[in-house]
């Protein structure tokens, strides 16, 4: 029995059960959310290894064999997204040590933290089509209980926004299923591959491949229904926003990773067709948002939305390199985009506020915290010799070996712009002085108290993780390129899933 591919999942539940037992003492909760992490971290790392040996791991829940049960699936893809995830687990635990309000602790913020966790963890090793709706649903309930902790109107405001879009996701996708179920009389994805590439090719399959790429594109925040995403990331709790922004979104970008690779691979002309476009003006859209934000918060959550559009190109494209970029891109991104809003969390905590307009002097007071903003903001902007360079240089490589010209030119731009954004937080938050009026007393306080150095923790850690990327960056391409062959080879999945894995 492969138990390395189940607990990634069981442990954030069963952490998060033990948190609702003990609802009334915080600081055990703090610790076990901590425990729990690190454990999930643990076995993530542990899945990773098995894959790396045995290619995919496989387990039948019930003993059922595929097709007839539930299945847990992991390959490369699936373990590296299943690492981030412990990772940005360990980040958010810690920040979440010091950032977290009673209030919110009595509230279920940790429970309501692992459930997602549970959720996200489940959306990337199942190998059951509706299980991921299932899973898809888990996430929706505890991100929108998590947006919502603190009851404040803005808050409010964003979680509707962001629970109608993702209500009429949900919609689409379980629609989709159904059809796709009638067609091919199987819910297990790696028979669905069989069965509908033995199937005779008709219009409908055309139809339902749209209608998970509009699913899968809202989840994923994709041009033209991403504005879920800058309405409402911004509105909770720093730490609840970071979690968002690291993994939410690219549980979306894995389903269409995992649907338009191993699934929908017969009309390549029409789906990735549609999918190049479809990054091309997330990409446009995101960034040129992010250019008119004076929100700290906001301007990053755009950037979330351009961002996406990078690696749905790499699926775009759908050549050994551009799989690998867009690989690439996603394990970069995540630890990058987490960073960013750690930092705006500590920069809200020394000056109370995230207009930028009404912040400033902390590069003079905190240079320290400056060169830690700098490492993820130029890695986002694409600046070697950190992570985004190579993920981006990888990626348009591609485009042009791909003559993909149009799009590769909107990528080059697009950079140039996000290099804009993350100066302009440099100015207006780090290097202009503080507006007179401004309370400056969190700032200039000349001993760091040890709340501050918790949040200081994480930080440090991401921006290791990203300098290393950017200094030793072969480990990470080589499972990108290991992650990209079993992409384009889909039938080593369907033999592992169906002829009775590892």
């Amino acid at each position: 029995m492969s138990l390395e591919v189940a607990l990634p999942i069981i442990i954030p539940l069963m952490t998060g059960t033990l948190c609702v037992m003990l609802w009334r003492y915080n600081v055990i909760q703090r610790v076990l959310s901590l425990v729990g992490s690190l454990a999930l971290l643990g076995v993530s790392i542990w899945l990773l290894v098995s894959v790396i040996e045995h290619g995919h791991v496989v387990m039948y829940m019930g003993n059922w064999v595929a097709p007839f049960g539930i299945t847990l699936v992991a390959d490369m893809l699936s373990a590296i997204m299943v690492v981030l995830t412990g990772m940005m687990a360990v980040a958010i635990a810690i920040f979440s040590l010091s950032s977290a309000s009673p209030s919110h602790e009595r509230f279920g913020y940790y429970p309501l933290m692992h459930l997602l966790l549970a959720g996200v963890a489940g959306s990337f090793l199942t190998g059951d089509i509706f299980n991921l709706y299932v899973w898809f649903e888990v996430m929706l309930i505890a991100s929108f209980a998590l947006l919502i902790l603190g009851g404040e109107r803005a808050q409010m405001e964003g979680a509707v926004k962001y629970v109608t879009l993702n209500l009429l996701s949900s919609a689409i996708f379980l629609s989709a299923i159904g059809l796709l179920y009638g067609i091919t009389g199987t819910l297990n994805m790696a028979d669905i591959a069989v069965k509908l590439g033995a199937a005779e090719h008709t219009g409908m399959v055309d139809v339902i491949a749209v209608m998970f790429l509009i699913a899968f594109g809202i989840k994923a925040a994709a041009f033209p229904l991403f504005f879920w995403l800058p309405a409402s990331y911004h509105t909770g709790p720093v730490a609840v926003s970071a979690l968002f922004a690291g993994l939410l979104t690219k549980v979306g970008v894995y389903a269409l990773f995992r649907v338009f690779t191993l699934i929908f691979n017969q009309n390549v002309d029409f789906t990735h067709e549609l999918l190049l476009w479809m990054a091309a003006l997330t990409m446009l859209t995101g960034v040129l948002g992010a250019a008119a934000q004076f929100e700290f918060r906001r301007i990053l959550s755009f950037h979330i939305v351009s961002q996406i559009g990078y690696m749905i190109l790499g699926l775009a494209l759908y050549t050994p390199l551009a799989i690998i970029g867009g690989v690439f891109y996603i394990m970069h991104h995540i630890i990058v985009k987490t960073n960013l809003f750690l930092i705006s969390g500590i920069t809200h905590r020394l000056l109370g506020c995230y207009d930028l307009k009404k912040l400033g002097g902390v590069y003079k007071a905190r240079p320290f915290l400056s060169v830690l903003f700098l490492i993820p903001a130029l890695s986002l902007a694409g600046i070697p010799p950190l992570s985004g360079f190579f993920a981006k240089f990888i990626i348009i490589r591609a485009g042009v070996e791909a003559s993909a010209w149009v799009v590769t030119g909107i990528a080059l731009l697009v950079g140039l712009l996000t290099l804009y954004s993350m100066i302009k937080i440099w100015a207006e938050v780090f290097w202009k002085p503080l507006p007179e009026g401004q309370d400056d007393t969190a700032l200039t306080l000349g001993k760091t108290p040890s709340s501050l150095v918790i949040l200081y923790i994480p930080v440090i850690l991401l921006a290791l993780c990203t300098l290393y990327i950017g200094l030793n960056g072969q480990p990470i391409y080589d499972l990108a390129e290991f992650s990209a062959r079993q992409l384009l080879n889909p039938q080593a999945y369907i033999d592992a899933v169906l002829g009775g894995g590892s």
